[in-house]
Parts: C-alpha cells; sequence; structure tokens
C-alpha cells in the first residue's frame, strides 16, 4: 500500500495550462468583445470576417490590429469606433487601441471557414 504523503502519491501540479487570475484580460475575452462589433454592410462580426489580424494583452492594456475589406471602406470610422469601444468595456482593461493596418491584405480567404461557407465563397 503506498502512503499517500510520499512525493510519488502526490499528483504532479499541471503546468501545461497557465493559470489565469480571476478577472484577468485575456486574449479570449477581447475577442468575444470584439465579436460584437458587426460590419454593418454585411451584418457579420469582424472576427468571423478575419478583420482582427492580432490581439496584444499586456496585464490591463489591450492593442488591437484590425484592417478592413477595402481601404475605402464607408464603415471604416464606425468599425474603428465599435471595436475600441468594446475592448475598453471589457472589466479590467485600463487601455484599449485599435490600430487599422493594410499588411497583409484582407482577402475572402480570412473568413471563418464556417462563415465562408454560409456566405458562398
Amino acid at each position: 500500500m503506498t502512503d499517500p504523503t510520499t512525493p510519488s502519491a502526490t499528483p504532479a501540479a499541471d503546468t501545461s495550462v497557465e493559470a489565469t487570475a480571476p478577472g484577468a484580460v485575456t486574449e479570449d475575452l477581447i475577442k468575444l468583445a470584439l465579436r460584437r462589433v458587426k460590419d454593418p454592410e454585411l451584418n457579420l462580426n469582424i472576427v468571423d470576417l478575419g478583420l482582427v489580424y492580432e490581439i496584444r494583452v499586456d496585464g490591463t492594456e489591450v492593442t488591437v490590429d484590425m484592417s478592413l475589406t477595402t481601404p475605402a471602406c464607408p464603415s471604416g470610422p464606425e468599425l474603428l469606433h465599435d471595436a475600441t469601444t468594446q475592448v475598453q468595456a471589457v472589466p479590467g482593461v485600463t487601455k484599449a487601441e485599435v490600430n487599422i493596418v493594410w499588411s497583409p491584405p484582407w482577402t475572402p480567404d480570412r473568413i471563418e471557414p464556417r462563415v465562408r461557407t454560409y456566405l458562398g465563397f
């Protein structure tokens, strides 16, 4: 019979998943918030459209790089404003910066596959 106080009987700590403090700002929380931002012409969220290129979380500060379907997108200012507002609304975020980037250029290939199928791409 094994003594439960011996090191071999003690379960190993799970180091494969980094622990996240309750209330911590995470990339997943930011992505959820950005799913509430919809392109008004397509009525699809910017995450599923593949417009969100990168999310960086540094403690309570968040930076998002996103693109638009075209540089002439008439909804660009609205999408930028809505994305910034949604990121700022995430509990724990003290600073939100959303940047429009053009490299690489957006193409329909960036659309989530399930949405692309729905759209017929």
